[in-house]
């Protein structure tokens, strides 16, 4: 069992922070991942490489030169200097499978905590498509009572003036 009080987690907000988009994909850096777990980002991946068969290709990838060059300026910083070798992302599997390579109290409680902001962005995420879906079918709706408005108007607009310019009727009856 975890001591609460001995590991202190990190708010839930500088979690998602981390949480970046590559390959349409939801990834966090091993920097990132280093910084959190209180490691040296160089000791986080000796273990990762040492545990290779644990990373395949959808848990983990290496940054293009491109990617991380779009990387960097997304987040407008120059904090990234220095470094030799491209980093590594890790996909929420990949997260998940450090915890079994990483085994501190800290580690533990850091990666239950991204385990749930992960399971917390899905969520927002579906929330979102949801509310995407009903705006869409209130738009319908809209263009569909805009175009039935439109006939009503265009035959009052006749009504009105059939009213305005009578046509002379042939009369019958007596003179």
């Amino acid at each position: 069992m975890i001591n609460k009080e001995s590991v202190l987690v990190v708010p839930d907000e500088m979690v998602m922070n981390k949480i970046y988009m590559i390959r349409n994909q939801k990834v966090m850096l091993d920097r990132d991942l280093a910084e959190l777990y209180q490691v040296d980002t160089k000791r986080l991946n000796e273990q990762v490489k040492r545990n290779s068969k644990r990373f395949p290709d959808d848990f983990m990838f290496q940054l293009t030169q491109l990617e991380f060059d779009n990387l960097k300026s997304q987040n407008a910083t120059s904090s990234w200097g220095g470094i030799r070798k491209l980093p590594l992302v890790f996909t929420e599997q990949g997260v998940a499978m450090l915890s079994g390579i990483l085994s501190s109290d800290r580690a533990i409680a850091v990666n239950i905590q991204i385990m749930r902001i992960f399971t917390k962005v899905r969520q927002m995420l579906t929330d979102t498509t949801e509310l995407r879906l009903d705006i869409e079918k209130i738009k319908k709706k809209l263009d569909n009572q805009d175009k039935n408005m439109e006939i009503v108007f265009r035959y009052l607009d006749e009504l009105m003036e059939k009213k305005e310019n009578p046509e002379s009727r042939t009369k019958i009856g007596y003179k």
